[in-house]
């Protein structure tokens, strides 16, 4: 005959007096933790506002045209930022130093197109300050795509330049060349000469280097530091160098 029993199951976690002894004597394991779910935590909304805008990108912005409908003031900032975003993606992008000829001069310095700022390096191969400039000039071109950056040996574009003026720097905008600077002691002299120096010299001039990401106040700090290192050098070379920077007439 086939013999049944019933057992009996109290509630979770519930433990006989005869399992507490065996478990304080160490003959049984612990017993497991009661599960318990986690405490419910809803879910933190995103505020949205001029901040939020800001950080998103064009297609995000659209995305949320139902967020600001009922919000006229965010609803005008948000279509203003798509405005400026897709300004900035039509502009022209460069990012690099293009090596150029004197034929190509007016097509591609003179007559680059509206609103774009070139900077040319008038230089000769094996000329060190040339190659201090070029490298700082690199790394700008790659960090400031809208600007246009271009090199051109220098009797290329001016027949007979003299190396004395090496290196030389020509901002062009609008087909105008706005602005020159000779040798290197404009940007605080071959010991000093930095990217950072060299975008210093160039925004004093216009927006060439400009980035909204760009620190103002770290600027002014690296541009007060390069002035004390210069007077220091000076101090130190017994003299005064003159900076050569003026308005360039083609």
């Amino acid at each position: 005959m086939t013999e049944y029993h019933t057992v009996y199951k109290g509630p979770e976690g519930e433990t006989t007096q005869w399992e507490d002894i065996q478990r304080r004597l160490g003959n049984i394991p612990p017993k497991p933790p009661v599960w318990k779910p986690d405490p419910y935590k809803p879910e933190v909304e995103a505020v949205r506002d001029v901040a939020w805008v800001e950080r998103r990108d064009e297609a995000e912005l659209h995305e949320a045209e139902d967020v600001f409908e009922d919000d006229r003031f965010l609803e005008d900032y948000r279509q203003q930022r798509i405005k400026e975003l897709q300004a900035a993606a039509a502009r022209p992008r460069f990012g690099s130093v293009e090596l150029i000829r004197g034929g190509e001069f007016v097509e591609k310095v003179t007559n680059a197109g509206p609103d774009v700022w070139v900077v040319v390096h008038l230089f000769k191969d094996g000329h060190a300050g040339c190659g201090l400039l070029q490298q700082c000039l690199d790394e700008l071109a790659a960090k400031y795509p809208s600007t246009k950056f271009v090199r051109i040996v220098s009797t290329d574009a001016i027949p007979k330049y003299p190396d004395a003026n090496l290196p030389t720097l020509l901002l062009y905008h609008d087909t105008q060349c706005l602005k020159h600077s000779v040798g290197l002691n404009v940007f605080g002299g071959p010991k000093r000469i930095t990217p950072e120096q060299v975008a210093l010299v160039l925004n004093s001039w216009g927006p060439v280097c400009a980035s909204p990401e760009e620190d103002e106040e770290q600027a002014q700090k690296a541009q007060i530091k390069a002035m004390v290192a210069r007077m220091v050098d000076n101090k130190v070379d017994g003299g005064d160098d003159q900076d050569e920077s003026s308005d360039f007439d083609d």
